[in-house]
């Protein structure tokens, strides 16, 4: 039986999912956690919001990892890691390149 796509792009598409797991997760976590860090800052101190958005960041990863491979095509598997990360990045940066209160 003869596979209907090519081996050599099931292996690029794992590979691609792969890399979004592990380097767009990293990204998705860590704009969540400057984004929570910053939110939470309001309501505690700096060192409580910071810890606490650090370990609420270990939930946002797994889910970034888990979505990378259900998500149907790699395109999108990318694209839902990546938007998110850089709407997170865009709303903790934004202030500072606003010229408002960091």
């Amino acid at each position: 039986m003869k596979p209907t796509h090519p081996l050599w792009r099931y292996r690029l598409a794992i590979t691609s999912r792969s890399l979004a797991a592990t380097a767009g997760g990293y990204a998705l976590a860590a704009a969540a956690t400057a984004a929570a860090a910053t939110a939470l800052a309001l309501a505690m101190p700096r060192v409580e919001a910071v810890l606490t958005a650090t370990m609420l960041s270990w939930l946002v990863y797994a889910g970034a990892a888990g979505w990378a491979f259900y998500a149907r095509t790699a395109w999108s598997a990318w694209a839902g890691v990546l938007v998110p990360a850089l709407v997170l990045g865009a709303c903790v940066l934004g202030p500072r390149w606003w010229g408002g209160a960091a």
